[in-house]
């Protein structure tokens, strides 16, 4: 057994709820959220969800006694990371756990839905993967990255069976699953993380690369459908084909510049088709890939213009 870390969590009020800033999120909510979740409430003064919101928040926070921190930030003097992270309105939560942003909500909720929210962050951190465990998810995701496939699955299958709701392991686990093909085993493991979990972006992104791999196994020949498009621009079915086959090359960028087109062309066709497509590379890419943020500035031009 795989000892876990249990030093005495943090109590004060002053150490579990602090104002932040683009210099200090680094610090504060990326590093500290390795060993502890970490809340972010975005805000604003002039809203007036937020008064109500965030001392509700700030006391579910402190009753949890150290299991969770949380960081305020106000939006108008933290532009830059409210951008990034794609914040549309306020208030917006998010949880962020290892580095990454792992669950949230939108607007003003009842005190029911804040402690729930609270409770289920709280559970990523006292189930959380410190020490050996640790030590043994990074083994295993440089296995993953070296092409060491088998003796990674074997590494995240044994550090589910020491904590089955490490989202780091459920990801790691259904990734080596997808590079051997097996996307039986892919979405098996997906539908079996716990509830708390399901909807962590890791594992989001992970649906969203399984969905692409079901269409890049009927995707259709990739000459056939460039001619096909080129001899009449209209042909809907058409590019949408040659995208999923582009993808499936893997040229992500291709796809989407022809989605986009597709969008342009007719955004409501076979019930916004285009606009389907493009949100599921978005949602398997990294947030921060240049397709993605290219391919979503150019969705957004094309759909207020």
């Amino acid at each position: 057994m795989l000892e876990l870390n249990t030093a005495a969590p943090t109590t004060d009020a002053g150490a579990l709820i602090k104002d932040g800033s683009e210099q200090s999120f680094m610090q504060d909510v990326i590093e500290t959220s390795q060993s502890v979740p970490v809340i972010v409430d975005f805000w604003a003064p002039w809203c007036g969800p937020c008064k109500t919101l965030g001392p509700a928040l700030e006391a579910a926070v402190t009753a949890a006694q150290g299991a969770v921190q949380m960081v305020k930030l106000n939006v108008d003097e933290n532009q830059a990371i409210a951008g990034q992270l794609q914040i549309q309105s306020i208030p917006t939560v998010y949880a962020f756990w290892q580095g990454k942003p792992v669950d949230g909500f939108q607007g003003a909720v009842p005190g029911s839905e804040i402690q729930a929210f609270v409770d289920r962050v709280s559970a990523m951190g006292n189930g959380a993967p410190d020490g050996g465990l640790a030590d043994a998810l990074s083994a295993a995701q440089e296995m993953l990255a070296d092409g060491d496939i088998e003796d990674a699955a074997q590494t995240f299958a044994a550090i589910l069976e020491e904590e089955p709701s490490t989202v780091g392991a459920y990801a790691g686990l259904a990734q080596c699953y997808l590079a051997q093909g097996d996307l039986e085993q892919v979405e098996a493991t997906l539908n079996g993380a716990p509830a708390e979990i399901s909807k962590a972006p890791e594992l989001e992104a992970l649906y969203a690369q399984l969905e692409l791999a079901k269409q890049a196994a009927g995707a259709g020949p990739l000459g056939e459908l460039q001619a096909a498009v080129e001899a009449e621009g209209d042909n809907h079915q058409a590019r949408l084909d040659l995208a999923i086959a582009l993808h499936a090359a893997g040229d992500a960028q291709a796809a989407v510049d022809h989605l986009l087109e597709l969008f342009r062309r007719d955004r409501e066709w076979n019930d916004a088709a285009a606009k389907t497509q493009l949100f599921t590379i978005f949602d398997a890419l990294p947030a921060n890939d240049p397709v993605v943020l290219n391919g979503r500035r150019k969705l957004s031009s094309l759909i207020f213009a």
